[in-house]
């Protein structure tokens, strides 16, 4: 392999990660949208949480297993999301994440916590239950 063509596969690569970067962006905007039926919202929501959350359902330190989510679940419920918005509001949907993009605005912190505490909150339910089962 030359390294042209490496070059060639890295911004190829690139290019469909900034892709996949706009259509989850893209999704939770469709979700904010009111022409979105509530089911594709909820799937959209649901999506677009998931690829913002810092936490994975398998950690990235596992070998190979850790990155399978970023690399298959999340371009899986993309593409399920995209097909359940209209066309019509996807299109203005990708065209604003492309926009925001290219402006280079901030992330949005607020929503990373507020996955985050939720994560959080997930988490202690279950070591709630578990205490409970184990110490009873």
């Amino acid at each position: 392999m030359t390294a042209e063509s490496v070059r060639r596969v890295y911004r190829r690569w690139k290019a469909r990660a900034a892709a996949l970067q706009d259509d989850v962006y893209a999704l939770y905007l469709a979700y904010r949208h009111a022409g979105v039926p509530w089911y594709a919202k909820a799937w959209a929501l649901i999506v677009a949480a998931y690829a913002f959350s810092p936490i994975d359902l398998v950690p990235d330190f596992i070998p190979v297993l850790g990155y399978l989510d970023d690399l298959v679940l999340i371009p899986l419920g993309v593409a399920l999301a995209i097909r359940l918005i209209p066309p019509a509001i996807l299109a203005e949907c990708r065209a604003e994440a492309r926009r925001v993009r290219e402006a280079g605005r901030p992330t949005n912190w607020t929503a990373g916590i507020i996955i985050l505490l939720l994560w959080l909150i997930i988490l202690a339910l279950i070591f709630k239950a578990l205490w409970s089962r184990l110490h009873t």
